[in-house]
């Protein structure tokens, strides 16, 4: 795209330039749907063995670059290095095994005489997987590449063709990521868009050429989609993952999967443990180790090897602030003296003794974690359904009938049984109830989201 109308991205870290991206015009946003529709119908057309074999080149040359790939990554949205590393990695998983997943999908052929009034073999039905047409992809700023490539390789592999928009912040990474697929892909089938939703959210959304939206991002924006979108859509949002910790859990396993789930990050992901809920017997205990544990957290820029670093702008900083502030009004005890410096906030625990706390139920995404004793698991699960959320939850029990108990009694997406809130692996369902999406993800379940049945009945 040739424009003037560019806006620079600057480095979280220290606000140096890092580069800049094209604000779309509408014209834009028009010249890119019928760009995707114009080639739909014949990357629909192309073999799948030649589609894997582009994919798979992909995630090679993803591997190849990643060092350059995850610098940029780190600088854009401070993200640890290590973590900008591994997030590049498991991209490269990722496209390899949707795409060998593909292979699997096949025609299925269906008998008319189970129904009354039909004589056997006089009809046979078979049922086709075909492309919906142009997906829209819409990806969020703390996975540039991973969450794009989640949504991208199921819509193409699926004889899709898609228009894909970036976050503004993280919008050089996923620019990385769609000029290494237009390195392999025929022209017109990924068309990048960058730009402010506020000026083309809704254009995109409401645009006549698409057929299915696939978000990741606030639930504030997904409810807003739900509101406008004339298509199907997949909206993977918010979440408040609540970790239980009950008198029977193996306190050190608790602790060291806690803490590696509230603050990897600095807490910036929807999959992140952000309030904890520990059974008063051991209370005392697991506090004391939970403190002992985040005190060691590193926290520095992000090409360090650190923890926790700076949160994605100072938006994000004086609404976590605004949370602890809160708290501390109502009564909440901090593990120590607060700390914060800009957009760095250092990580803390809040002991809270009252459920009306904002910090309880409003989803942070900054390294402070809320902490409150309950006294019965029936008490924990009813605090945790309580949530407009509902993405994970975590039970840590080395009891298995309480590990149950729990997780068929929370409603969420998924429980976790003595481990971290995680996303991973790909390859199993990911979904949310309630304010935290609609639609179900993974490898199986979003490729079979990107296509649709086609019914031939063949009358004998």
């Amino acid at each position: 795209m040739d424009s003037d109308n560019r806006t620079n991205v600057l480095s979280v870290s220290n606000d140096s330039e890092l580069g800049s991206y094209v604000n779309a015009s509408k014209e834009q946003v028009d010249k890119a749907y019928e760009a995707a529709r114009s080639s739909q119908k014949e990357w629909g057309n192309i073999e799948i063995y030649k589609k894997v074999d582009m994919f798979n080149k992909v995630a090679d040359e993803l591997l190849d670059r990643k060092n350059d790939i995850a610098k940029i990554l780190s600088e854009e949205i401070a993200k640890p290095i290590k973590d900008s590393l591994s997030e590049v990695e498991r991209t490269a998983l990722l496209i390899k095994t949707t795409a060998e997943y593909a292979k699997t999908l096949r025609s299925e052929s269906i008998d008319g005489d189970s129904e009354r009034g039909y004589k056997k073999n006089q009809k046979l039905g078979i049922t086709r997987k075909i492309p919906v047409g142009i997906v829209l992809c819409i990806s969020p700023f703390n996975y540039p590449i991973n969450l794009s490539a989640s949504k991208l390789v199921p819509a193409l592999i699926g004889g899709n063709t898609v228009v894909f928009k970036s976050s503004s912040q993280g919008a050089l990474s996923a620019f990385l990521l769609a000029e290494i697929f237009n390195k392999y892909l025929p022209r017109g089938v990924l068309n990048f868009i960058t730009g402010s939703g506020s000026e083309i959210g809704d254009y995109l959304i409401t645009h006549k050429e698409v057929d299915i939206i696939n978000f990741t991002g606030s639930t504030q924006v997904g409810e807003h989609i739900r509101q406008i979108s004339r298509v199907p859509y997949l909206l993977e949002l918010g979440g408040k993952d609540f970790g239980i910790v009950s008198n029977k859990a193996n306190i050190d396993k608790a602790v060291s999967e806690i803490v590696k789930g509230a603050f990897s990050y600095s807490g910036q992901r929807c999959t992140a443990i952000k309030t904890v809920l520990v059974q008063n017997e051991v209370y005392d205990n697991f506090y004391s180790k939970l403190k002992e544990s985040v005190m060691k957290l590193k926290v520095g820029i992000p090409s360090d090897d650190v923890n926790v670093s700076f949160l994605i702008n100072q938006k994000a900083a004086d609404y976590v602030n605004s949370l602890i502030d809160d708290a501390l009004s109502k009564g909440a005890t901090p593990s120590w003296e607060r700390k914060h410096e800009g957009k760095m906030i250092y990580p803390l625990l809040l002991e809270v003794k009252d459920l009306s706390t904002r910090i309880m139920y409003e989803e942070q995404f900054g390294p402070v974690l809320p902490i409150y004793k309950f006294n019965t698991l029936e008490e924990a699960i009813e605090i945790t359904n309580k949530s407009k959320f509902g993405l994970q939850g975590d039970i840590f029990t080395d009891d298995i009938n309480e590990a149950f108990k729990v997780a068929n009694s929370l409603n969420t997406g998924t429980v976790q049984i003595n481990a971290k809130s995680d996303r991973g692996p790909d390859n199993f369902p990911f979904a949310g109830t309630k304010d935290s999406g609609t639609g179900t993800q993974g490898i199986k379940e979003s490729i079979l989201n990107m296509m649709k049945d086609k019914l031939i009945v063949v009358n004998l």
